[in-house]
């Protein structure tokens, strides 16, 4: 008896030790892109480190989750008349279930890919997703459906939707936006059991931004940037950066210094947000800790820069980010100072991909397929480039799980790990 119970002691330990690298949401468990792992591959290519490659049937821009043994994943058919989620086996890839929610209404899009641009995010009970205007749904395991949210209006824009919903508590969170012309732009909190409405919060502008919950000073906050018509982007001082109480949706702060698009999510480190406009925008950092209008705790303002989709990652004193052009940045965190005054890009191409952080490294997908890695650190050092061969597209992220890297292509979804 007692060597049996030995024996179910290791295998439980050695169970929590596998998967102990779930990646339940959009940017992981943090919401910033971060793993703990260590043994993470840093060089493949398309046939060097693949444990495997399955193809998916529609081209999506939304990135990967994993809980456990299982991967999920969005894509649309080509109208985004059928929009879906998948259900996939860690271990080799194959489809275990696919539920499908259909929209007939005619919704602006960006050339046909962003329909799902959003992930699916999971407790490890419950997966929930947004079909953008087609609705918010939720499923268990099995993909029996949970409940259905098709009340919250049409949303839409010409760059299409983006933003991944989260889970706080009981609580799943979805930023219902942007609307370009007509409609609401809204911060929305429902039961994640029932689906029924805890709280909203109206704004006026939009964004395709991701919210990110995070405590500053022993409490929680949600952080969240705001869009300003392009039109009217030559003020720096127009925009929004703002904090919300994720259990209220009581707006905490605001900061103003965002000019144009936000498509990136919010960063936070050591008591500091940064917020990053794309389209040419501005870029801010501001200490956190105080309430209503912060602007004066602004810690530094670039006022232009080049156009950012991906969003970047703040470790120790320094951000990093890989802009749209494909050209790698690291400022100071407290002063925005730059420090890789790096002009050209390293690849041939450029990226919509956000960045993830393993073992002292940045990796960021390309749009070619490439994956760079970098060093994190001031002093730049290109680590790897990595392919995937030629005919690859994505506009994906990456996800990190176990020592596995999964990598979403508008052809394959590509498992890589070490060999």
């Amino acid at each position: 008896m007692r060597q049996f119970l030995c024996v179910c002691t290791f295998l439980c330990l050695q169970s929590s030790i596998l998967f102990a690298g779930d990646w339940p949401a959009w940017r992981g468990p943090t919401g910033q892109g971060f793993s703990d792992e260590k043994n993470v591959p840093t060089k493949w290519s398309d046939k060097q480190n693949v444990k495997w490659k399955v193809a998916l049937e529609f081209p999506g821009n939304s990135t990967p989750i994993i809980w456990k043994d299982k991967i999920f994943l969005t894509q649309a058919n080509k109208d985004g008349s059928v929009r879906s989620l998948l259900c996939l086996a860690r271990a080799d890839g194959k489809k275990l279930w696919q539920k499908d929610v259909a929209y007939t209404e005619k919704e602006r899009n960006w050339k046909g890919i962003t329909w799902t641009n959003a992930s699916a995010v999971t407790d490890g009970e419950r997966v929930v997703v947004s079909f953008a205007s087609a609705g918010m749904y939720c499923y268990d395991f099995e993909g029996n459906e949970l409940w259905k949210r098709t009340d919250l209006g049409k949303w839409e824009h010409q760059f299409g939707n983006g933003s991944s919903p989260l889970l706080y508590g009981d609580l799943a969170i979805l930023w219902c936006g942007p609307n370009e012309d007509t409609g609401r732009n809204f911060l929305l909190a429902v039961d994640k059991k029932t689906g029924k409405t805890a709280w909203e919060h109206e704004e006026k502008f939009g964004s395709w931004s991701t919210p990110l919950i995070t405590s500053v000073n022993g409490q929680d906050q949600l952080l969240l940037g705001l869009s300003r018509d392009v039109k009217g982007a030559k003020d720096p001082n127009t925009g929004f950066f703002k904090g919300f109480d994720p259990k209220t949706g009581k707006e905490l702060w605001h900061c103003r210094g965002l000019n144009s698009y936000v498509y990136t999510s919010p960063l936070f480190g050591n008591g500091i947000a940064v917020n990053m406009s794309g389209y040419g925008g501005s870029a801010i950092a501001v200490k956190l800790g105080g309430a209503g209008d912060i602007t004066n705790d602004r810690l530094w303002l670039h006022p232009k820069n080049t156009q950012r989709v991906g969003s970047g990652m703040i470790v120790g004193d320094h951000v990093y980010i890989v802009d749209e052009n494909g050209v790698p940045k690291c400022y100071e965190l407290k002063s925005g100072k730059e420090m890789w005054n790096i002009s050209e890009r390293p690849g041939p191409t450029l990226t919509w991909g956000s960045m993830v952080h393993a073992d002292g490294k940045l990796y960021v997908l390309m749009r070619n397929g490439q994956t760079l890695v970098f060093a994190a650190s001031p002093k730049y050092e290109l680590v790897a480039t990595n392919s995937l061969g030629g005919g690859e597209a994505t506009n994906s992220s990456l996800a990190i799980s176990d020592g596995e890297i999964f990598i979403r292509t508008f052809r394959n979804l590509w498992c890589i790990k070490n060999r």
